[in-house]
């Protein structure tokens, strides 16, 4: 008169072999959103840990569709995926402006790497490197320059030697 269906047989099946089972979805614990746990990676009380002291690594990136306007320094590297809008870099050693990315301003630095837009003026006291798809386009000073086919550059260039900056 009544037949089981598949699926009854087989959870009829599993519960003989490991028991009952539960057909309802288990229910979660709460979250602790914004809960910071006390003990860190570091073994460090809380009170001696600061920004500074959890690695040499100092990276800033602007994301792809963000836009930043104002000052920027003591970073280590700065990523721009996104648009910058700055009078100066300061106490920075690396950029990197990805495919995309828009960097307008004055940025004095140790290595740069352009794959997307620079406008303005860039003083790499160690190398410049353009990628097939950047573009730079007002005052370059550089020790030394690398331009990937496909790479533009318009405006002033000055091969500058560390003599002459000091």
């Amino acid at each position: 008169m009544f037949k089981k269906s598949a699926e009854e047989a087989d959870l009829k099946k599993i519960k003989e072999e490991y028991g009952s089972v539960s057909t309802k979805a288990p229910i979660m614990p709460p979250r602790h959103e914004g809960i910071r746990p006390t003990n860190d990676f570091t073994g460090k009380p809380s009170d001696e840990r600061s920004v500074g002291n959890y690695g040499d690594n100092k990276k800033l990136i602007i994301g792809r569709e963000i836009v930043l306007s104002g000052e920027i320094s003591a970073c280590e590297t700065l990523i721009v995926e996104g648009c910058v809008e700055t009078s100066k870099i300061k106490d920075c050693r690396k950029i990197e402006i990805a495919e995309g990315g828009l960097f307008k301003g004055e940025a004095e630095i140790e290595i740069a790497e352009i794959a997307g837009h620079f406008e303005g003026t860039i003083l790499a006291t160690n190398i410049l490197l353009v990628r097939s798809t950047g573009i730079i386009k007002g005052t370059i000073r550089a020790e030394r320059i690398e331009v990937e086919r496909g790479g533009k550059i318009s405006g002033q260039v000055q091969m500058e030697l560390e003599k002459q900056r000091e």
